[in-house]
């Protein structure tokens, strides 16, 4: 008997390898992909496949038909193959974060555009500017943060393999406001409760129901079964488990950030700054990204991404130490040119793989920058001026428009070029002192 996986197995080399595949996505009966170079499909041999019924090509996808069922248990082995092909060198821990990266990354946009907005009408609310404005931008700035839990649901099926929209359905209980009828743990849950952290687990939960139900439901039934059970089973979890569960690590995790920056202020920033240039080059600060939308969501900002984005500002001023001290490293000095004004805007990996890293010490020296900018912010933070960035992603001097703090964005902004400056100077300085080999 052929298995779903047999089929995966033999369908990748047929349709040109896992280079020749850009997008992979299914129907009720179709396996649908993008390929980037069609005619490196063997279509005589994809046709004499058992289980495939048939081959359609159009102008976006080449479309392989499978039928009912059995189409959603070979796209899942299909994209595990994938994954498997494309990822050998990446270790376990680096592959999960990467997959949970990958579920929120695509949201980035949104999460900016939405911020800048909700800044903008901040400002014309306390200039008491555009009064009739305003309700209508609350409301554009608004509506994608109430719903994010349905596209984390979304992008978190699509990610591990289960059907997007059926993880969408099912992180949509934790923003339904009728859940506020329903009791958990002896306590009336709250619409929200949980929030992207709850949508995550809820998705991931009706991905692995789905998947087990794909390969136990008859192929007849599964159209209607599987996804009953789905949004069933996984529905009933996070109302009656998920919700409660992951509104009470959302919260420890906001009382935790508090916490640290109102009593540790200077060294909570020093850690934070100066630690997160070697994460991203672990590859470990994909973890925080979760982080970073659940104090979005819970509080309206994240007070982590401004000491974090210090760990830039020291690495552009060791690499402006190195640009000054190795004047006859014309290669070196054209890199750093051409790299520092992405630097500046918080892209930071030009400046790391090509500059610093490389040199050796300079890394540490940039390190340091990031960690004394961290130590101003966090002082400010301990002194009841805490600065938040209201979306994630940019950072340099491309956070400033995401600003918030609890002193309004005049003071936020003040304390955070200050962190800034901070970071460019000791990234400089010890750069420049230590950073380099007295016979360079």
């Amino acid at each position: 008997m052929t298995t779903s996986y047999d089929t995966a197995t033999a369908l990748l080399p047929l349709v040109g390898g896992p280079a020749n595949v850009t997008s992979v996505a299914h129907c009720m009966t179709r396996l649908r992909l993008g390929l980037a170079d069609p005619s490196l499909v063997d279509g005589e041999a994809l046709r004499a496949l058992p289980g495939v019924l048939g081959v359609v090509e159009d102008d976006d996808t080449y479309q392989i038909v499978l039928g009912p069922g059995a189409v959603a248990r070979v796209t899942a082995d299909f994209e595990a193959l994938l994954r498997k092909e494309t990822g050998k060198a990446r270790t376990p821990l680096k592959g999960a974060l990467r997959r949970v990266a990958n579920v929120f990354v695509p949201l980035i946009p949104a999460l900016i555009g939405c911020g800048i907005l909700a800044g903008l009408n901040g400002l014309l609310k306390n200039a008491g500017w555009l009064p009739s404005l305003t309700p209508a931008l609350t409301a554009v700035a608004s509506a994608f943060m109430s719903l994010i839990a349905v596209f984390v649901g979304y992008n978190t099926a699509k990610e591990f393999g289960g059907t997007p929209v059926l993880g969408g359905a099912v992180a949509a209980v934790v923003v339904y406001p009728g859940v506020a009828e329903v009791t958990a743990f002896g306590v009336r849950l709250a619409p929200g409760q949980g929030g992207v952290l709850g949508a995550l687990a809820a998705a991931l939960l009706g991905t692995y129901v789905e998947k087990w139900c794909r390969g136990r439901v008859p192929g007849a039934l599964d159209v209607l079964l599987t996804p009953t059970l789905t949004v069933l089973v996984s529905g009933l979890t996070t109302l009656y488990v998920l919700m409660y569960t992951a509104g009470t690590v959302a919260s420890a995790i906001g009382t935790a950030a508090n916490w640290l920056l109102s009593t540790t202020g200077p060294f909570a920033g020093a850690v934070l700054g100066g630690l997160f240039l070697p994460l991203v080059m672990l590859g470990l600060h994909q973890a925080l990204i979760p982080i970073h939308a659940t104090l979005i969501e819970q509080q309206g900002s994240t007070t982590l991404l401004p000491l974090l984005a210090m760990a830039g500002a020291g690495q552009v001023g060791a690499a402006a130490a190195v640009y000054v001290r190795l004047r006859h490293d014309t290669t070196l000095r054209a890199t750093i040119k051409s790299a520092l004004p992405a630097g500046l805007l918080g892209v930071g990996e030009p400046l790391i793989y090509g500059v610093s890293l490389p040199l050796g010490r300079p890394f540490l020296t940039a390190c340091a920058g990031g960690a004394a900018g961290g130590a101003f912010v966090g002082l400010f933070a301990m002194l009841g001026e805490r600065v938040g960035a209201t979306a994630i992603g940019p950072s340099g001097w491309a956070l400033f428009p995401l600003l918030s703090g609890d002193g309004g964005l005049g003071t936020a902004a003040a304390i955070y070029a200050g962190g800034l400056l901070t970071g460019y100077a000791v990234g400089f300085g010890a750069t420049y002192a230590f950073g380099l080999p007295k016979e360079r």
